[in-house]
């Protein structure tokens, strides 16, 4: 593997610059909107505590100035579009594909639940030296622990943002209302039109952004072009000189002038970075060097000359009585106050939306590695990738949002929750590149350690900077992580003592050889899809079914529908399919295999697909078998991936008649039984020789798909085992519990109709 196999093929192909340049205009709406939003509030937070005085030589001004430049230089800049970004994960970005890169290209240190590595196509190296961080994380379950913790902190954290992110962008835009007003009527007219605003922001989300995202980059770019002129006229009609100001000699004599009073500032100035993140968590829609142009191009230049164009009327200004005379709407000339004001709305509306797309993303990441219970996802776009929106998750993120922005009825609490979350995805961020770094890179661990110190020692100053305002508004981020953070641990835990207690209670192949290849009932026409979560051996409820029922399918599938953790899967790579005993046994089994951001597809090509898959395994049985599975075996024994499934050909309309109670259908999913079609056919090779076993195998697998599919599933309850420590009792019998009865059943069973389904309860006592 190369030392920067991890970058991915972003950084492999690179798209022709006029490709480059429209995804870099596109990417101001939907990466850029948020941190464009931020001069909205910076200078008004970190001025807004009262403890820094005014002196004539401007030191605290221009100290703020060039704290705020370098920051905006050291970070986004440096750190973000020329670090991070090139640690993409198949193309994708965030907290969870730094940990996933960690796991599958690193070390072998992941808790997420067993998947097959066939999809990814990755592995850790084994032959270059083992290095002692490397040891130590494969060697030690806790320091594996720590790792998922961090990477579970940095989501929570995003969540965090989600919520604060809206209020903080929408409060300050409307906030230019106040020059206009008294300020006996702020309470009565700010508050309600915030509020408002974030109602029908939410109220819209259902309808994708794809819908108005044609709108989103001209906002943000009319925004940008806005500020960065009024910059330059500040600049030159105020003061010419302010450009000394980018001296980092400035900032040592603001801290040294203002010291405590400077240094709790930090949190405010912090500010001006909020977003960053969206850089390389929506890397995935773009592409690293169109991020990187539109930032280093349009963005930073056009928020550098903002802030020196504030700083500039500030440095001429000298009334701090009030917190509106150093907000960003007294620096706008007063005839083109009420345009801006309605292009600042417009802009923190984009910004709000950019956030709580890239929240229903990561939400949908970690459902689908079993670190958040399943909620209902809806894709909003049949073209655009990632757009997704997830209605739970939507209005929880409201009525929080609604809740922060009335109980606080300022910016200044808002900035201080918002600044402590943005600051701690940023540290989870420079944690998890710096073994990246180390572990996947192959660089040198000065090289690391290097990365680790300088930007962690920056982020850890604003980090404490942050949290001594824990009392002022930065408990908020603190304390809905906690809360979300016991969630996604709990239903972790759960999800994985369920699946250990299914390893643990495998079928033994003796038992299956034993009964014979009737099973010991009556084999009826059909195909009968049992849903496991094994990848391997025969799962406790099959007996269970043998048991209970007098009858059963005579062909039979065990299918387990995995999420991998890599991005995406290639269609060539998703089925692998195995047979369980012998062949007259018509057992198999089939894995399909998903990426974290692949769309889980509910249609009738499914069902083509995974009959396809089943057949030509049959046909390919001498290649590719290499015996049947143990039901025991670790390794996937006996799976082949399937590249190309035999095409499928079905004659004929459906006819529901032989469905009970059911009426004709039009279109049939792996959720409904299918109807019996009048004749099945494989399309087979011209030159393709079958002898005669594989021949009856498959002409078997015809008529039980012309008879039908039925889906059968067991539904399993939770219980501690008797004796069980007290904690463990509260986190599955009633944590856990709760969590799954509250939560979505699989995506592919939402629309399960009746008639085609067989339950089976089990107690689990784990």
């Amino acid at each position: 593997m190369d030392a920067e196999s991890g970058r991915g093929a972003a950084t492999a192909r690179r798209k022709p610059w006029r490709e480059e340049a429209l995804l870099a205009y596109q990417s101001l709406g939907v990466v850029y909107g948020e941190v464009a939003a931020a001069p909205l509030y910076v200078f008004r937070s970190a001025f807004a505590g009262g403890d820094i005085g005014h002196s004539p030589g401007n030191e605290e001004i221009y100290g703020a100035l060039s704290l705020v430049f370098w920051t905006l230089t050291l970070l986004p800049l440096a750190k973000y579009a020329f670090f991070v970004l090139r640690a993409d994960d198949g193309g994708e970005g965030g907290t969870f594909a730094l940990y996933s890169l960690i796991c599958r290209r690193g070390v072998r240190a992941g808790l997420l639940l067993p998947s097959s590595g066939a999809a990814a196509g990755d592995d850790v190296t084994a032959a270059a030296p083992v290095s002692a961080v490397r040891a130590a994380l494969e060697r030690h379950r806790v320091l594996q622990r720590l790792l998922l913790l961090l990477a579970l902190l940095g989501t929570c954290m995003v969540i965090g943002d989600g919520v604060l992110t809206p209020a903080v962008s929408v409060f300050s835009a409307v906030s230019g209302l106040e020059l206009s007003m008294a300020r006996e009527q702020h309470q009565y007219i700010l508050l309600p039109i915030t509020c408002v605003i974030l109602v029908c922001l939410f109220a819209l989300q259902h309808y994708g952004t794809h819908r108005v995202g044609f709108l989103f980059a001209p906002i943000v770019c009319l925004w940008l072009l806005c500020i960065s002129i009024m910059g330059v006229y500040n600049i030159v009609h105020w003061n010419p000189h302010v450009y000394q100001a980018l001296s980092p000699y400035y900032m040592y004599k603001f801290l040294q002038k203002t010291q405590t009073g400077g240094w709790m500032s930090l949190g405010g100035i912090l500010l001006c970075v909020t977003g960053s993140e969206a850089m390389y968590a929506d890397l995935g829609h773009f592409s690293q060097y169109s991020i990187k142009m539109a930032f280093t191009l349009l963005v930073y230049p056009a928020l550098v000359l903002a802030y020196m164009g504030q700083a500039a009327y500030i440095s001429r200004h000298h009334n701090f009585e009030n917190g509106s005379h150093i907000g960003f709407y007294v620096s706008v000339p007063e005839k083109i106050r009420w345009p801006v004001l309605g292009i600042a709305i417009l802009a923190a509306v984009v910004g709000s939306q950019a956030i709580i797309t890239g929240t229903f993303s990561i939400i949908k990441q970690c459902s689908s590695l079993n670190c958040f219970p399943r909620v209902k996802i809806v894709h909003t776009s049949s073209t655009v990738h990632g757009q997704i929106y997830i209605p739970e998750i939507n209005w929880i993120l409201m009525i929080l949002c609604l809740a922060v922005t009335i109980g606080f009825r300022d910016t200044k609490h808002l900035t201080n929750a918002q600044g402590l979350a943005v600051i701690t995805v940023m540290l989870v961020t420079t944690c998890l590149m710096s073994l990246v770094i180390l572990l996947c890179w192959n660089k040198s661990i000065v090289y690391a350690l290097s990365f680790l110190f300088f930007f962690g020692a920056i982020e850890t100053i604003y980090f404490t900077a942050s949290l001594v305002k824990f009392h002022e508004g930065a408990w908020v981020p603190v304390t809905l992580s906690f809360i979300f953070m016991i969630v996604m641990c709990v239903w972790h835990y759960g999800t994985k003592k369920k699946y250990e207690f299914d390893v643990q209670n495998k079928v033994s192949i003796s038992w299956l050889l034993n009964i014979g290849p009737s099973l010991g009932i009556v084999r009826v026409r059909g195909i009968g899809l049992i849903h496991t979560e094994l990848m391997s051996g025969i799962p406790a409820i099959f007996s269970h079914f043998v048991t209970n029922l007098p009858a059963f399918h005579q062909v039979l599938v065990f299918l387990c529908i995995k999420s991998v953790p890599v991005p995406h899967v290639q269609p060539q790579e998703r089925f692998l399919v195995g047979r369980i005993g012998p062949k007259k046994y018509r057992l198999y089994r089939v894995v399909v295999q998903y990426g974290y951001r692949d769309v889980q597809k509910d249609d009738i090509e499914f069902e083509k697909d995974l009959v396809g898959s089943i057949a030509e395994f049959i046909r390919c049985a001498d290649s590719n078998e290499k015996g049947f599975l143990d039901g025991a075996g670790q390794s996937h024994e006996g799976l082949s991936s399937i590249s190309k499934g035999l095409p499928l050909e079905e004659d004929g309309e459906f006819n529901g008649s032989d469905s009970p109670g059911s009426s004709t259908h039009k279109e049939t999913s792996l959720n409904t039984i299918t109807p019996k079609p009048k004749r099945v056919r494989f399309a087979l090779p011209k030159d393709a020789k079958i002898d005669r076993e594989v021949r009856e195998e498959l002409q078997e697998l015809m008529e039980a798909r012309e008879a039908g599919m039925s889906f059968i599933m067991g539904r399993s309850h939770m219980r501690a085992k008797s004796g069980s420590g007290l904690i463990k009792q509260i986190v599955i019998n009633f944590g856990y519990e709760f969590l799954r009865r509250n939560s979505r059943g699989p995506p592919f069973t939402a629309n399960l109709p009746h008639v085609s389904t067989v339950e089976v309860g089990m107690i689990c006592q784990v």
